[in-house]
């Protein structure tokens, strides 16, 4: 029984001292910072938050829906590198999931773009997953949270 407890307490305060080690990223030049030295950087996108833009039209009711994912393979762009006005960073993932609209699998792709005014862009798409047709792509797009703006993109290291 003591093995048990003690089990229990490490495992507890284990993922409390993970919580305690999160730190939000409030602006790009932190999130550089963070990933120049490797660090372990998460997004946690609340799209409701962001402006939604559909079949090149602004769409007033955004989905209440919440994503997340980790910056593990990212590339920087300086400005002008390659014609670009902003420098920014780019980071995308594709995971296999089942439709939410439907029966079946499609591959869940998303795309975050987050620029060196802290202004983000996130495109998402689901593919067939056979065929790889596009069914559906959604561009949102909001700005990093810190004290000021509330606007859906969460940044993270652990």
């Amino acid at each position: 029984m003591k093995r048990i407890i003690l089990l229990l307490f490490l495992g507890l305060s284990s993922f409390v001292s993970q919580a305690e080690n999160t730190e939000q990223i409030k602006s790009f030049d932190a999130l550089m910072q963070h990933l120049k030295t490797g660090s372990e950087v998460s997004v946690v996108l609340h799209y409701a938050k962001c402006r939604l833009i559909s079949d090149d039209e602004i769409v007033e009711h955004v989905p209440n829906a919440i994503g997340g994912m980790t910056l593990d393979v990212w590339e920087y762009f300086a400005p002008m590198a390659i014609h670009n006005k902003k420098a920014f960073v780019v980071s995308s993932t594709s995971k296999l999931i089942q439709y939410p609209q439907g029966e079946g699998y499609v591959y869940n792709y998303v795309k975050i773009k987050v620029y060196d005014d802290n202004s983000v862009k996130i495109v998402a798409q689901y593919l067939d997953a056979v065929t790889y047709e596009i069914l559906m792509t959604e561009s949102f797009y909001g700005t990093i949270a810190d004290e000021k703006n509330n606007e859906g993109v969460f940044i993270y290291v652990n």
